[in-house]
């Protein structure tokens, strides 16, 4: 099952006033996420800095003379924060490595009304996985030097 539209999302938190439904929303989308096969759930895919446990994949499609682009996968162990990875996944998912560098899924949980509420266990987790997600972007422009 591919991953929602990121304009989609933005659009339909939009139409959602109140924090409760906007977290029961988020558990929603963690219920849509497409879990990760077993053997993904290993040491080179999980996220440092998350209280829950957290696995990003990465695929790299090269592009000949353009940006890698990077298509990410991802899991969580717990229901509000595979809504959280689907979030940051559909933001970045299936970008090239230098739009990925240029963008800045903090802005947009601000923009969405989450950073608010967000626990700082919770903010911590989301920044360790954009953070590993400009990584294995900074590391798929870096192999095509």
């Amino acid at each position: 099952m591919p991953l929602p539209d990121i304009d989609e999302l933005i659009e339909n938190f939009s139409l959602i006033e109140d924090w409760e439904e906007r977290y029961r929303y988020v558990i929603e989308l963690g219920k849509e996420l497409e879990p990760l096969p077993e053997a993904a759930h290993n040491e080179s895919n999980k996220v440092r800095g998350c209280a829950s446990q957290v696995w990003v994949e990465t695929n790299l499609q090269a592009r000949l003379g353009q940006s890698p682009v990077l298509a990410f996968r991802g899991d969580s162990d717990a229901h509000i924060v595979k809504g959280l990875v689907l979030i940051v996944l559909a933001y970045y998912s299936g970008r090239g490595a230098d739009e990925i560098l240029q963008r800045n899924a903090l802005d947009l949980f601000e923009q969405l009304g989450l950073s608010a509420h967000l626990t700082p266990q919770r903010s911590n987790g989301v920044r360790a996985m954009i953070e590993r997600i400009r990584a294995d972007a900074r590391a798929a422009l870096m192999s095509q030097s």
